[in-house]
């Protein structure tokens, strides 16, 4: 690993990491024999800066919140030669950086990244995207959403939870059918959450045993939403178990791929970002992401 480019939107965390450019690059160019820094004005920087470096450059680190990783990792996962990945986070949740176990003080984890540390990861895909977190339509999907930015930032990864919070009960059934190896569904449902990673939201919630490195992903379906199942999910974030065999009306299993219909279409939310529908396939791709990673 000789060069290194760093990939930053400099709206991440308030404007608080482009105040440390000089800082970052400095450290890096201890380690590094060739640092450069790119800084994103708009949506689609990221993806261009990608095609620019990765036939010449080791590590890619992205530095910015959710939105700018899935950005960065969706330019660089069609890629036949991938540049290693890293993140230096900066956004309100950072769900993929503390599944890899960094740090979130940014220069903490910049410290993590010098130590050169690779670990090759799991990830989802489906059409023409690719999800390192988790993918659901439903419920998790309207939360996304109906999400107000000034919410989010002033509350954090607890504003996921309080919006869950006030339209669980508003949420309206759908048909579902799922197909796959080991599970077949089809009837009515509200939520169909498929994990990569353990952490959605900033917290591990649905998947806190979700292993990135097994080839597999976990899928729950909620079929109603009362007030048992919607308390069966939060019990299961603090007890950090799965939520199976707890009621009838949650449905869990593991599998490598599985294909999705629903009636009516349903807005599909991967990583955060809603920008297609359903019907849908969802497969994962084992081993296909080289990172550098943390000890968190």
């Amino acid at each position: 690993m000789k060069s290194a480019a760093v990939i930053l939107n400099p709206n991440a965390g308030n404007g608080k990491l482009k105040k440390e450019t000089d800082t970052i690059q400095a450290r890096l160019a201890e380690v590094f024999e060739e640092v450069h820094l790119y800084i994103t004005e708009q949506e689609g920087d990221g993806k261009k800066y990608v095609e620019l470096l990765a036939n010449n450059t080791d590590v890619i680190i992205g530095a910015g919140g959710d939105g700018t990783i899935f950005e960065l990792v969706n330019a660089i996962a069609p890629l036949g030669q991938r540049p290693i990945f890293a993140i230096l986070p900066g956004g309100t949740c950072n769900d993929f950086s503390r599944a890899i176990g960094m740090s979130q003080d940014p220069l903490l984890a910049l410290e993590q990244i010098i130590q050169k540390h690779i670990k090759i990861v799991d990830i989802g895909y489906f059409k023409e995207y690719y999800f390192l977190n988790f993918l659901g339509i439903g419920l998790i999907a309207k939360v996304a959403e109906e999400m107000e930015d000034s919410n989010k930032k002033l509350l954090g990864k607890m504003s996921y939870y309080l919006n869950t919070s006030k339209i669980v009960f508003q949420n309206q059934p759908f048909h579902l059918h799922v197909k796959s190896e080991e599970q077949t569904y089809n009837g009515e449902a509200v939520m169909l959450v498929i994990g990569n990673g353990p952490f959605l939201g900033g917290m591990k919630s649905f998947f806190p045993h979700a292993d990135m490195e097994d080839g597999k992903l976990d899928v729950l379906i909620m079929k109603e939403t009362k007030f048992q199942q919607f308390w069966t999910w939060l019990e299961a974030q603090t007890q950090q178990d799965y939520p199976q065999d707890r009621d009838d009306q949650l449905i869990y299993f593991r599998t490598s791929q599985l294909q999705i219909e629903t009636r009516p279409v349903q807005h599909i939310d991967s990583d955060g970002e809603i920008l297609t529908e359903t019907p849908t396939e969802v497969s994962v791709l084992p081993q296909h992401l080289q990172v550098l990673s943390g000890d968190e």
